[in-house]
């Protein structure tokens, strides 16, 4: 594959139909949306680097942003879509390794299966019996300061 570089304005036309629009925020609080194009450069430098999202340039959005924007179009398949559009039949190796790449989340209701399965330890119970003695004074240790007398 080529080195990596951001994508033009032709390419920007072909896939920006693709992405979905994110509507403004109601309140005029917090900080204003992340332009798309940058947040899509940051994502697929991550892709094409292989780097971690926190070691993204900082000509990016904030890597939160583009990690919770890349999750979102990941799991609705605009991201599949986009890279096809850009990539061809290389989009394909690219997204291989990004799931690779990806964590697999446990879903709640495979957590319940698994804890069915194996089953979780107890906790050990507090017993004094058990307890070491403590020693008679808290200063009861030797102290390599004090003088032999």
């Amino acid at each position: 594959m080529n080195p990596y570089r951001d994508i033009n304005d032709e390419e920007w036309q072909r896939v920006a139909p693709l992405l979905p629009e994110l509507r403004p925020r109601s309140e005029l609080r917090g900080r204003p949306l992340a332009n798309t194009r940058s947040v899509l450069n940051g994502v697929l430098w991550v892709m094409y680097s292989g780097a971690t999202w926190s070691a993204m340039p900082r000509k990016y959005p904030s890597y939160q942003t583009c990690h919770r924007r890349f999750k979102a179009w990941y799991e609705s398949g605009v991201l599949k879509r986009v890279m096809d559009q850009l990539f061809g039949a290389a989009s394909e190796e690219l997204c291989n390794l990004m799931e690779a790449r990806m964590r697999t989340h446990v879903s709640a209701e495979q957590k319940g299966v698994e804890a069915e399965k194996v089953p979780a330890a107890v906790p050990p119970v507090y017993s004094p019996a058990a307890a070491k003695p403590l020693p008679s004074s808290p200063f009861a240790y030797a102290s390599p300061f004090k003088h032999a007398a």
